[in-house]
């Protein structure tokens, strides 16, 4: 399928590995410029230069934190005029709410809520001007389903998915969607520290670990990031203008709600 947006300009947030990495490659595939980031320079330029070789597309890497207001700056600056943007960050360790204090608290919003929202905030009166955004938010399973392991990243994610609905109704009729992926068990090295973390839990192999959580799941194994990045490919097509406002789980139908 021809997703109409070669040519287009889009900005990828932590995206040097993972599912940020993933749907920077989906959209170079698909004809699009596109800005990665990160915060280490080796990883971002080997990433960048991967990227390239795959799709012979043009990849901008800006090295930047974005958590900060000088690495959000020095990204949009980049690439001022993006008709797409990926909202994406690491999410807060799991832990225990009796461990968390203000400081993790302020932490886990400044990485999950603030960033993306002040990307959004800084790009969007272009794309409505132009008549043309696309924003994803990579967010997360907990939004919907919460547990209390991960309520750092519930209460921040959950505060970013309140704030794009509320705005997505007006910015849709400029043909600006927002939407949000919310992943679960997805093989990124995430995955892969959440697995060392439950083998060390149970005292189990990494191998055991892996099944236990792999069952978890209603397909019984976990989702590539190719998978992921695919539907992020298509929320961004001329074809989604559709789609706004929506929460759209990639779990392998383990999500056990109506809505």
């Amino acid at each position: 399928m021809d997703l109409h947006i070669k040519g287009r300009k889009a900005i990828v947030c932590a995206s040097s590995t993972g599912l940020g990495r993933a749907c920077a490659l989906a959209l170079s595939r698909e004809g699009v410029t596109v800005v990665i980031n990160a915060r280490t320079a080796e990883t971002l330029e080997a990433t960048a230069r991967e990227i390239r070789e795959a799709t012979g597309g043009e990849v901008i890497a800006v090295q930047a934190d974005i958590t900060t207001e000088e690495g959000r700056a020095r990204l949009v600056a980049a690439c001022p005029e993006a008709d797409i943007l990926v909202n994406n960050n690491a999410g807060p360790a799991p832990g225990k709410f009796q461990d968390w204090g203000r400081d993790q608290y302020l932490e886990a919003f400044e990485s999950n809520m603030l960033a993306p929202v002040l990307m959004i905030r800084a790009l969007l009166p272009g794309m409505r001007a132009r008549k043309f955004g696309r924003i994803v938010n990579i967010t997360s399973a907990m939004v919907k389903s919460p547990r209390a392991h991960q309520g750092l990243s519930t209460s921040a994610r959950t505060a970013l998915t309140a704030v794009c609905k509320a705005i997505s109704s007006e910015t849709v009729v400029d043909n600006v969607t927002i939407n949000n992926l919310l992943p679960e068990r997805i093989d990124t090295p995430r995955q892969q520290f959440l697995t060392e973390r439950q083998a060390r839990m149970d005292g189990t192999s990494y191998d055991e670990a892996r099944q236990k959580l792999a069952d978890t799941v209603a397909a019984k194994r976990f989702g590539t990031v190719e998978e992921f990045a695919d539907m992020c490919a298509f929320l961004c097509s001329t074809q989604a203008s559709f789609i706004c406002g929506q929460n759209i789980q990639i779990d392998g139908g383990s999500y056990k709600g109506l809505i």
